[in-house]
């Protein structure tokens, strides 16, 4: 399972994108790799996946193995135009795409029970484009969505697999973490310049 995540520069001119090949059955990282792109499309709100995608395909270039599905730290078909990061990349990549988004980005729901997998529909316009899942007793809900060449219960059904631990699934926490790590890294470095900071 891969998990990818994305950030930008302080400048805000860079996308860093970083992909983390995770083992579910071993609860190991098999590969990391980190990809900074300098962005050519202009801010347009609901289009953020053309900011982003260019540096999350070049990192997803980079592994080795190719992952049996890759989950994305955003919405998939939880998306005003029904086509999120997940499923931009999902397309693009050919690769089976999951959707997982710390936040709410369109629809209505009702909380869903305080238990570990507690659910509910995501709904917009009268369509359901996720599931508002409980990863964690007690802890707040993540939005799984569609992405690509998966439906949305075999969605629901990897982000608690991946879910091991913490509230995120373990491939995009570790995406997360890589970036963050790749930022902080490229300023302590002295190599500034990469990333427009």
């Amino acid at each position: 399972m891969a998990g990818i995540d994305a950030a930008f520069s302080r400048s805000a001119d860079k996308c860093i994108a970083g992909v983390v090949l995770w083992d579910s059955r071993e609860d190991k990282v098999i590969e990391r790799h980190v990809a900074v792109r300098t962005l050519t499309f202009p801010y347009v709100p609901g289009l953020l996946s053309f900011r982003e995608a260019p540096a999350a395909i070049a990192a997803l270039r980079k592994l080795r193995t190719r992952p049996d599905a890759l989950m994305c730290d955003g919405h998939g078909r939880a998306h005003p135009r029904r086509c999120g990061l997940a499923c931009h990349i999902g397309v693009l990549s050919g690769l089976s795409t999951v959707g997982c988004a710390k936040s709410r980005l369109v629809g209505e729901y009702r909380e869903p029970r305080a238990e570990r997998g507690g659910s509910s529909r995501l709904v917009h316009d009268g369509e359901v484009v996720g599931v508002v899942l409980r990863t964690r007793t007690a802890v707040r809900p993540v939005f799984v969505s569609v992405g690509h060449e998966i439906d949305l219960a075999g969605a629901v059904e990897l982000v608690l697999r991946c879910a091991t631990r913490f509230r995120l699934p373990e491939p995009t926490r570790l995406a997360d973490r890589l970036v963050a790590e790749f930022k902080r890294s490229a300023i302590h470095s002295g190599t500034k310049s990469v990333l427009g900071v």
